[in-house]
């Protein structure tokens, strides 16, 4: 069960990131929906950690930014899926401060979704269970 739901979660964030991206820009890459699944994943466990929502918020915006620049290593090195070469503060033409900025409500909005969906899908997976065990 708790694959299952972690499958869902990584759809549903890689889903909402490439979306992010197609009102943004109008276009995303395949890679995009992978680095939003597993930032939606990371961030959704951040509410584990006792910390004031401010950090939480910060250290998010801090797995985006990672999670960016490993995806760009990797799958952006010629520049066709993004270019920040031409923005101030630009770290190999893969991050900036500016997307570090956009990260920010894009992390608030990304822990409430997550807390909305996981209990959806505890309330879904748990009915399901008890129909199988009755």
């Amino acid at each position: 069960m708790k694959f299952a739901k972690r499958i869902a979660l990584f759809g549903i964030g890689g889903s909402a990131y490439v979306g992010l991206e197609l009102l943004y820009r109008g276009h995303s890459h395949i890679s995009m929906f992978g680095a939003g699944g597993l930032c939606f994943l990371l961030i959704g466990q951040l509410k584990k950690l006792r910390l004031p929502r401010s950090a939480r918020v910060g250290c998010g915006t801090g797995i985006i930014t990672a999670v960016e620049l490993m995806t760009g290593l990797l799958v952006n090195r010629n520049y066709q899926v993004w270019d920040y070469r031409g923005q101030p503060g630009n770290f190999l033409g893969q991050i900036c401060p500016m997307f570090m900025a956009l990260w920010v409500p894009v992390t608030v909005m990304a822990m409430g979704l997550y807390t909305w969906v996981d209990a959806g899908l505890d309330r879904i997976m748990g009915r399901r269970m008890k129909r199988v065990t009755s």
